[in-house]
């Protein structure tokens, strides 16, 4: 499938899952999609949920060049960014990403569980609906 999003309304919060294999590509067509419901919505906060990755493929090169780009979500001193990482390998990934782009996502947080995601971003009850 890839990946969809889904948000909840009332904490404004952006919720992106992904499934099966992380490649480069997935990664840059959610980033793409991110900028675009991050506007629509006017999310709060993001997560990104990795919990769904069956595989990660991904390249060290290309998690420095993201981490090096604007943030798909914008006002990245404001809006918490969340990645839910519960393997080894999405995690170091994503620990990476998050401390090569340290300067431009300082809100950004790596998490294994999506309970610690909310707990972080001071949520405690969630009702996420799928966006088109």
């Amino acid at each position: 499938m890839g990946f969809w999003f889904e948000f909840d309304r009332r904490n404004k919060v952006l919720l992106v899952r992904v499934e099966g294999q992380l490649t480069d590509e997935l990664l840059a067509e959610t980033q793409q999609a991110i900028r675009k419901y991050s506007v629509e919505t006017d999310a709060g906060a993001g997560i990104f949920d990795f919990s769904l990755v069956t595989e990660v493929a991904l390249s060290p090169a290309y998690v420095h060049k993201l981490a090096k780009e604007e943030p798909a979500m914008g006002d990245a001193t404001r809006r918490p960014r969340i990645i839910v990482a519960p393997t080894a390998v999405a995690f170091g990934f994503s620990r990476m990403f998050q401390m090569l782009g340290e300067s431009t996502r300082p809100l950004l947080e790596v998490v294994r569980t999506m309970d610690e995601a909310l707990t972080v971003l001071g949520v405690q009850s969630v009702h996420f609906e799928p966006l088109e």
